[in-house]
């Protein structure tokens, strides 16, 4: 059955001749160029607001941790008042890292790259390719002047808005090795020219991660490395059909790799009992003759169990015989003392809608780096592969409200907060919880005890959030203000008034007037102490 045409949406003319259709569409095409190129003008003028003279117009010191003045752009471009871009992100709805990635753009291209940018706002280059362009003049490595700058303007400006992507692409990395191969002096430095830039590098794309439980790798190495790649892929790829595999050759190929991944983190490289190799290290463990069925590789897997912050079921060293015996008179080989080529915590959540019948583990799981669903089956393998180090983390009641005595965090509330807040709980910041940092929502006041008030701030589960390291210290140094109205759930008001919400759905832009009841900490006073005043920036 063929689905009919949709209805013309509400205001749109139905009544277009095909000519007049495709007309509509490119002056909605040069509008969407326009703005894109006034927004660049505005993001400029938006850095030309905040200099670094506006971070030391009210002091004539600095604290650890206040606001820096940032080059955001290449050689020649102004200095920024880095705290200045997390404004512009929420108003655009973008990320803090974005939105610098926006203004220094802008920047490059009005003060480097000026060919360039007349072209953008003569509506002859769109500014999403000039921005690619300009993003390659700021992070090529090694770092180019201005004069390099100028001489890939002037190669690709007349023709960036005439090519294709790809062979713009290709242009401008040309210019750049033309003007190194044209200011080299190989008599002085032998490595200039074509060999000052590195392009060797092994790049996990962990942001793009398959719901099938695959992930990309891409590489540039040596020809020579290349080809012993190729070929050691290849062997493994072979052992693989011939001890009984049906996969086909590519997937046995990428199961290779992490064949060879765990092998290299099975080598003992360091002297051991003076014993070495021939090449001045000793190599334990590696017996290519040892069966790989599934008796042996559960013998080879440790699983541990921390309960009470101690590793094992029995709260002493996590060892766990599998032979029937204590772990001491079975059979000892030297392979037992290799470290674990892959180690699997699993955090175990209880769902309160789970009927009686029903089973533990649902048939999905979240992969902790990333935020990615991953299926049952796929943490099942990973768990049973050879010499796995398996982690079950105790169940942690995410609602629950869990205190501390004094300022400092103790593990298990620290992994609380991070398990509910996933990733920096500022507005459209990404970066996974594991790495920021746990803030007292409300400031913890250290001299509270000795004079005998109540503690305004106290550590305790809705009072700690986490930020990481630059939105930690935009809070603390500059006007952003924020609070938990619900557990896991923050409203953020910037210096000038615009307010967001934040929980684990997203972020949400909130009118500049609304305000929602915040939830004050369990048992605590309802007057907070008096702040030091944080001036705003005009």
């Amino acid at each position: 059955m063929i689905d009919g045409l949709a209805a013309p949406a509400r205001g749109v003319a139905d009544d277009l001749s095909p000519a007049d259709l495709l007309a509509s569409i490119k002056a909605s095409r040069d509008l969407e160029h326009a703005e894109a190129a006034r927004q660049l003008t505005l993001a400029a003028q938006w850095a030309d607001l905040h200099p670094p003279e506006s971070i030391h117009d009210a002091a004539s010191f600095t604290v650890p941790g206040c606001e820096q003045e940032e080059p955001i752009a290449g050689e020649g471009a102004p200095l920024v008042a880095e705290f200045c871009v997390a404004e512009l992100g929420g108003v655009l709805g973008i990320s803090t890292t974005a939105a610098k990635k926006l203004i220094g753009q802008a920047l490059e291209l009005r003060h480097r790259l000026p060919r360039l940018w007349e072209q953008v706002h003569a509506g002859k280059v769109p500014a999403w390719r000039a921005r690619v362009v300009a993003d390659t003049t700021i992070h090529t490595s090694p770092a180019l002047t201005r004069e390099a700058a100028g001489f890939v303007d002037s190669q690709v400006a007349a023709v960036a808005g005439r090519i294709g992507q790809a062979q713009l692409d290709r242009l401008v990395a040309e210019a750049i090795k033309r003007y190194d191969l044209a200011v080299a002096d190989p008599a002085a430095d032998p490595e200039d020219g074509y060999l000052a830039v590195d392009p060797r590098h092994v790049t996990v794309n962990t942001d793009d991660l398959h719901y099938a439980g695959t992930m990309r790798i891409e590489a540039e190495v040596d020809i020579a490395d290349a080809l012993d790649f190729d070929r050691a892929v290849a062997h493994h790829a072979a052992v693989q059909k011939a001890l009984g595999s049906e996969l086909p050759l590519d997937a046995r190929r990428a199961k290779a790799l992490g064949d060879l991944a765990r092998t290299q983190t099975a080598l003992d490289l360091a002297f051991q009992d003076g014993g070495v190799g021939a090449g001045g290290f000793e190599a334990r463990g590696v017996h290519p003759e040892e069966p790989r069925d599934e008796a042996s590789r559960r013998a080879r897997t440790s699983t541990t169990e921390s309960t009470d912050g101690t590793d094992g079921t029995d709260g002493t060293d996590g060892s766990e015989s599998t032979d029937g015996t204590d772990g001491t008179d079975g059979e000892s080989t030297e392979s037992d003392d290799l470290p674990a080529a892959r180690e699997v915590v699993i955090h175990a959540h209880l769902d309160a809608s789970l009927s009686g019948d029903a089973t533990v583990f649902g048939s999905t799981g979240r992969m902790e780096n990333g935020q990615r669903l991953v299926l049952l089956d796929q943490i099942k393998s990973w768990c049973a592969d050879s010499r796995t180090k398996v982690t079950i983390k105790p169940v942690i009641d995410l609602n629950a409200n869990l205190t501390a005595q004094g300022y400092e965090i103790p593990d298990r509330l620290r992994e609380q907060v991070q398990l509910r807040d996933r990733a920096c709980v500022f507005p459209r910041c990404t970066r996974p919880a594991r790495g920021c940092d746990v803030d007292h929502v409300i400031a913890y006041d250290h001299d509270a005890e000795a004079e005998g008030r109540p503690q305004p701030g106290p550590t305790q589960t809705d009072n700690l959030a986490c930020l990481c390291r630059f939105h930690h210290r935009l809070k603390t140094h500059s006007a952003w203000t924020y609070r938990m109205v619900e557990n896991g759930v923050f409203e953020w008001t910037s210096p000038h008034g615009h307010r967001y919400r934040r929980d684990h759905t997203g972020t949400t832009a909130m009118e500049p007037g609304l305000v929602t009841g915040a939830r004050a900490p369990s048992s605590t006073s309802e007057h907070h102490p008096p702040g030091i005043p944080r001036p705003r920036r005009r």
